[in-house]
């Protein structure tokens, strides 16, 4: 059947055309149907089925993390107590609020044992966590860079942790070339004590 025969047939008239041309439109039908469905009920469906997937996807992921921790959780349990060991260690080497002067007083000795001058020692404001106390100190003195170098390296192997940092050496004039300015921050920690403790647990007030 040509183009131009299909072009003439009467519409109205269809039950009466040829066979082929009944088929041609019957399929042009269903397709068209066809093309309706995807787009108002199966593209739909389609969209429902793809985001399903990424959820299965993403619990599966879920799943296998969830798994990975189960089998390492007594692993993980030990090495959490080991930390806690090894910090509630480090607490003990902290002095409390009354050893803080003795300390403060083996530091200044530090540096008078090894012939130096003290210029400034002077004890800051303490920063305090839920744990601990920071409190830096202020120095600033004189002496060779041996003595200086000795002192620094009596205050680390002190039985309470003190580190010193922000150092700033500056060499001496004239007379005084061999001697160096050492301006330093040393820093020391103690533990809280009970009502410091307390006080640090509670919720800043309004």
């Amino acid at each position: 059947m040509t183009l131009d025969e299909f072009r003439n047939l009467d519409p109205k008239d269809m039950p009466n055309w040829p066979f082929p041309a009944q088929v041609f439109v019957a399929i042009f039908i269903a397709l068209a149907f066809l093309a309706l469905g995807y787009f108002f009920v199966l593209s739909d469906q389609l969209d429902k089925l793809h985001n399903a997937q990424q959820q299965e996807e993403q619990l599966k992921q879920t799943f296998v993390d969830k798994k990975r921790q189960a089998i390492n959780l007594e692993a993980l349990q030990q090495q959490l107590k080991e930390i806690q060991l090894s910090f509630g260690a480090l607490l003990k080497q902290l002095p409390t609020k009354a050893e803080m002067d003795a300390l403060l007083t083996e530091i200044n000795q530090a540096g008078i044992g090894r012939g130096l001058q003290f210029e400034l020692f002077r004890p800051n404001g303490e920063v305090k966590t839920a744990e601990m106390a920071e409190v830096p100190i202020a120095i600033r003195l004189t002496g060779s860079y041996n003595d200086l170098a000795a002192f620094v390296s009596d205050v680390a192997q002190l039985s309470r942790i003190v580190t010193i940092g922000d150092i700033k050496l500056t060499p001496g004039q004239g007379k005084d070339a061999a001697r160096m300015t050492m301006e330093a921050t040393a820093k020391t920690y103690r533990s809280l004590e009970p009502e410091e403790r307390i006080a640090a647990a509670q919720p800043p007030k309004k």
